[in-house]
């Protein structure tokens, strides 16, 4: 156990990434309105991955449930690699996770995609439409990476590790690389990725509750 925001020291954001849900290929459903209704009419059989409770696409699958207001079955893995193997193989029926996972998965015709978790589409699936989009308008989910380090680090160092991070996002090899993957590079100071945890925090505990878990 820790405590999120006085146990670390914060050095600042790298990247916004979005989310894309997505399907085992075989699936019939052309488009997200039509898998919308395949889920609701197969609650009881349908079977969603995720990387753990807790994880991103722990969060994702608990916000498409109260969104569309349908209960389905959760499967929690040790971590996206064995979730995403079992899509591919055809063994769950699908999961909503961040595209630096999906994104190569999608574009190799592994797996079926049905929208992006974020307000704006990808440069890199310009074709893939958002959720909102599609018919489940103010959907939203999303993730970040940040840098961060031991609580009570120095400041000066923590102020020279901040000004190097915003640098090195800047270069083009990194850039390029974030944008194959669908993430968008960042670079904050430390306390602008401070607003981005609270911010994250709040929404996730409201999504929590909201679904009627207890947070501890």
């Amino acid at each position: 156990p820790y405590d999120t925001l006085n146990d670390f020291d914060y050095i600042g954001q790298v990247a916004d990434v979005p989310m894309t849900l997505i399907a085992k290929k075989d699936t019939p459903s052309a488009n997200f309105r039509e898998f919308l209704g395949y889920i609701k009419a197969n609650h009881d059989k349908v079977t969603y991955a995720q990387a753990g409770i807790g994880s991103a696409s722990y969060l994702c699958g608990l916000l498409f449930m109260t969104s569309i207001d349908t209960q389905f079955t959760q499967v929690p893995y040790k971590g996206t690699g064995p979730a995403m193997n079992d899509l591919i193989g055809g063994q769950v029926d699908f999961m909503c996770d961040q595209t630096t996972n999906t994104v190569p998965q999608i574009k190799s015709g592994n797996v079926k995609a049905y929208g992006v978790t974020t307000a704006a589409r990808l440069a890199s699936l310009p074709d893939l439409p958002t959720l909102a989009e599609s018919g489940l308008p103010g959907y939203e989910s999303d993730t970040y990476f940040g840098v961060f380090a031991p609580a009570r680090t120095p400041k000066p160092v923590i102020a020279v590790l901040s000004r190097s991070l915003s640098q090195v996002v800047k270069l083009p090899l990194l850039k390029e690389q974030l944008a194959k993957q669908g993430a968008e590079p960042v670079g904050s100071d430390p306390e602008q990725l401070v607003a981005v945890v609270l911010s994250h925090t709040a929404k996730w505990k409201k999504v929590i509750g909201d679904a009627g878990l207890k947070i501890e």
